[in-house]
């Protein structure tokens, strides 16, 4: 199969630019990108995809198997940087996709140079001397709702999501893309994500790695962002004046120019 049909690639910007390749989180799709791709393409090679079970990647090509964890979703990426033969690529991750890109990075060192970890999670659920955001009976009921109703879940929860109650439009949009994905591919993709702990890939990242999280988030508090960034002596930890979980849409300016200041210019 077509890997840049399977993933829906869409690259944009200067063709001679520095290589950005952003990758969504659950739910979402490369859309939530499109508020900050216009200040990165100005300056940068823009790729962006979506993994298989969201957007409009190719629904034929999904495994249940294989997106049962994130080494499938790290499999999707290393297939587009290959296929696309990129090189010194600042992989930019949202929420779950920042573990994804950790993972990448650890498999093709010689591809993948830098990464933004925006809003990064490594674990969602709290330990010892560990503060996720969720104790494990939050993520077992969360996960219990979304299986028994995708819909009426993703209606309840993309707002809180989202943030930014002032805005209601944005919560809105998160509850769409949402209810866009289909159920079960869903399903797969949320366990994937609430379940995985990632904590000790963190010590295989040896790039410079920009850490950007927001200075009020449900979904990764900000200990979570503190405890990347301690983990990572390579890091650079930037806390934006935005709310939620999603600030290429509700703060894409700061968002842009926290990757350019951090990438550099072209």
């Amino acid at each position: 199969m077509d890997v840049c049909r399977r993933n829906n690639v869409t690259v944009t910007g200067r063709v001679d630019g520095p290589v950005l390749l952003l990758a969504h989180g659950f739910g979402c799709d490369q859309n939530m990108w499109r508020l900050v791709t216009p200040a990165l393409a100005a300056r940068y090679r823009v790729v962006l995809f979506d993994y298989v079970g969201s957007g409009g990647a190719d629904p034929s090509a999904w495994n249940e198997l294989r997106y049962s964890s994130l080494d499938g979703y790290a499999q999707d990426v290393l297939e587009v940087v290959e296929e696309l033969d990129l090189q010194g690529v600042t992989f930019v991750g949202h929420s779950v996709s920042a573990m994804v890109g950790v993972l990448a990075a650890a498999n093709a060192p010689e591809r993948i140079s830098r990464l933004v970890m925006v809003a990064p999670s490594p674990c969602y659920i709290d330990d010892e001397g560990y503060r996720g955001g969720f104790s494990t009976e939050d993520v077992d009921e969360l996960l219990e709702s979304l299986e028994s109703n995708y819909l009426g879940w993703s209606a309840a929860m993309a707002p809180v999501i989202m943030g930014n109650d002032d805005r209601p439009e944005l919560g809105q949009e998160l509850t769409a893309s949402f209810c866009a994905t289909d159920p079960e591919m869903a399903r797969v993709f949320a366990r994937t994500t609430f379940l995985s702990d990632s904590r000790q890939d963190l010590k295989s990242v040896t790039v410079p790695t920009l850490v950007l999280e927001c200075r009020q988030d449900v979904i990764a508090p900000r200990e979570v962002g503190a405890y990347v960034h301690d983990a990572i002596p390579t890091s650079r930890l930037v806390t934006l004046e935005a709310t939620g979980h999603c600030p290429q849409l509700s703060a894409p300016q700061a968002t842009a120019a926290a990757i350019v200041e951090f990438v550099g210019a072209a």
